[in-house]
């Protein structure tokens, strides 16, 4: 008697012992891991079975648990629908396309087998998943992109690579201010009694390329002469100095951050320019909807990507995500995928960029099956999270940048709009100078008027025809006429 309690305790606690470890295994498993649930099944709560992906970050294994933005977006929905969820992980590690037996891999085929109640993870709303399954309201938009490295995309400085830290609109507005105040300092000078008191008999230093040449030496922070004298010329000097000072300060720090950065135009700009390019090796996830984006496509650049895709299959095609972003990272590989994926890439790897041309606009849905009583509430759900906020934050939060440096790749030629109240202040100074110069004049025209008893006007009149050698023209036309009337 005492021999058969003694073996049926010790079978009880083998079996108890064999059911820990089969419990710790499943807890250890990546496929198995559950994420925490709202509420238990004693309360009374629906419990959904949710299938998704590990992918950074949406989906992450941390410490056993499974975190990430797809999990905190379950959790708000969870709270404010009622219901518990248990979270496993896809099977096959697949999104969801059709396979060569035409049954549906990934999380949405195990959806259709019912293996699992919704889908949420970064799975694409296309028409071919949504004739077998059913999709919320897109939690997520994004599009498709190409993800390169720094280095492999950059190319060698142009000729005049000195130009870039202006734009062409800077340069031709320089240009005109430059014209605009030599021409002010040659009219000023020849106004002014100041600067030319004697027009018959003294000469007058600044001559039109005098001045072109005192506009230049300005501008390379050079004293050149002709100095000026009188009050007029010398404000439009000052104004000038203090402009060539200005400008050549933004230019230089310009110039700086150009070099320093690193960041010259990349020569893959858009997808044309990734066909036409032989450097560089380019595929996307196998069976992923981008791939089956270029494969449905008419336009020709798209054909032709999915064509060099096709082919060369076994290359260029990926299996996971992160073994894409490696690729690239550690070879001439240009990845094509979701743009939000690749932002995130480029906000963690500092060597790592996106390029500009975005394509296909699509979004991120929650997947269920067509007859599920919770695809409604669930968008509603994703609409409220969207409205208040809470989709910026989770979005903000799980895409946070690393990269210290990455405000330098925003570098870009100096637009006139920041410098528009320096060639305001300019403009203001040579309207000065020539105020100041016509006053100028008209003092000394007032003085002269009372020596020799004639008008103001009149005398203010024969000095600027003298300054202008308006009179000698007039009197040799004057004698031109009378001639041939003769």
């Amino acid at each position: 008697m005492d021999r058969g309690l003694h073996f049926m305790f010790c079978v009880i606690t083998t079996m108890l012992l064999l059911g820990e470890s089969s419990q710790a295994g499943e807890k250890n498993d990546p496929k198995m891991l559950a994420a925490s649930k709202s509420g238990g099944p004693g309360e009374g709560l629906p419990t959904l079975t949710v299938t998704t992906i590990l992918e950074d970050p949406y989906v992450m294994v941390r410490s056993a648990e499974l975190e990430g933005y797809c999990i905190d977006l379950l959790k708000a929905l969870a709270a404010m629908l009622h219901f518990s969820y248990k979270v496993k992980v896809v099977g096959d590690g697949q999104y969801g396309a059709i396979a060569s037996s035409g049954n549906w891999t990934g999380m949405i085929g195990e959806i259709l087998r019912q293996e699992a109640d919704i889908a949420v993870a970064p799975l694409t709303v296309t028409s071919a998943r949504e004739e077998v399954v059913s999709f919320t309201t897109p939690f997520l938009q994004t599009g498709i992109g190409i993800l390169l490295r720094k280095d492999t995309t950059s190319q060698e400085m142009a000729f005049f690579h000195f130009l870039a830290p202006f734009s062409k609109e800077t340069w031709t507005g320089l240009l005109f201010a430059y014209l605009l105040t030599c021409f002010c300092l040659f009219l000023v000078a020849r106004l002014s009694p100041c600067e030319w008191n004697e027009p018959k008999n003294e000469e007058n230093h600044f001559t039109f390329l005098n001045s072109l040449w005192f506009g230049a030496g300005a501008l390379a922070l050079q004293g050149v002469t002709p100095r000026p004298k009188a009050l007029s010329v010398r404000v439009i000097a000052a104004v000038w100095w203090l402009f060539t000072i200005a400008l050549l300060a933004a230019y230089i720090a310009n110039f700086t951050a150009l070099l320093s950065s690193g960041s010259k135009q990349l020569p893959i700009q858009t997808f044309e320019d990734l066909v036409k390019q032989r450097k560089l090796e380019f595929g996307t996830l196998d069976g992923s909807s981008t791939f089956y984006f270029f494969k449905n496509s008419k336009n020709p650049i798209h054909r032709m990507i999915y064509e060099y895709m096709d082919k060369r299959r076994d290359q260029v095609l990926v299996k996971t995500y992160q073994e894409a972003v490696q690729r690239v990272m550690e070879s001439n590989y240009a990845f094509i995928g979701e743009s939000i994926s690749q932002d995130l890439a480029a906000a963690r790897h500092c060597n790592l960029i996106r390029a500009p041309e975005v394509i296909g606009a699509r979004g991120f849905g929650i997947a269920t099956t067509q007859a599920s009583p919770w695809t409604k509430q669930l968008s509603i759900a994703v609409l409220k999270l969207r409205e208040s906020g809470d989709l910026d934050y989770l979005r903000n939060k799980w895409w946070e940048s690393s990269c210290l440096h990455k405000s330098r790749d925003r570098w870009g030629p100096l637009q006139p709009q920041a410098l528009g109240g320096l060639f305001l202040t300019l403009a203001i100074g040579l309207a000065l100078g020539v105020i100041a110069a016509v006053v100028e004049l008209s003092n000394k025209s007032r003085h002269a008027a009372g020596h020799v008893k004639k008008s103001c006007c009149s005398i203010f009149t024969e000095e600027m025809c003298t300054r202008l050698r308006i009179k000698e023209n007039a009197r040799q036309s004057q004698e031109t006429s009378g001639r041939a009337n003769a």
